[in-house]
């Protein structure tokens, strides 16, 4: 049986790995968080558009940021999250084919 103790740790660890707060700079890449997909249902559509990049970051959480194919906005940096750009790692293979005996 767990202890009232206990249930308060883990209820508070709990919450404070949902509340975490995230920290933009300027110039990081970011994905924006689209909420209104319902208007236009399909699994395979992705709730995340974007890459954008960081153009100011205001208290509360505010966040401005902006494309190459759209203007500066200002969004809540709740809808946010940091766009990881991933190294591509090129390999090559050869294969030399002989002829069957």
């Amino acid at each position: 049986m767990k202890t009232p103790e206990f249930t308060k740790k883990e209820q508070k660890n709990g919450m404070t790995s949902i509340s975490s707060k995230k920290d933009f700079q300027t110039g990081d890449l970011v994905l924006l968080f689209n909420s209104r997909l319902r208007l236009f249902p399909g699994k395979l559509r992705s709730k995340w558009s974007g890459p954008f990049q960081v153009h100011k970051v205001y208290p509360y959480e505010a966040v401005e940021i902006f494309s190459d194919k759209t203007e500066t906005f200002k969004v809540n940096g709740q809808r946010l999250k940091v766009y990881n750009v991933g190294k591509t790692i090129e390999t090559k293979a050869s294969w030399m084919i002989e002829d069957p005996p």
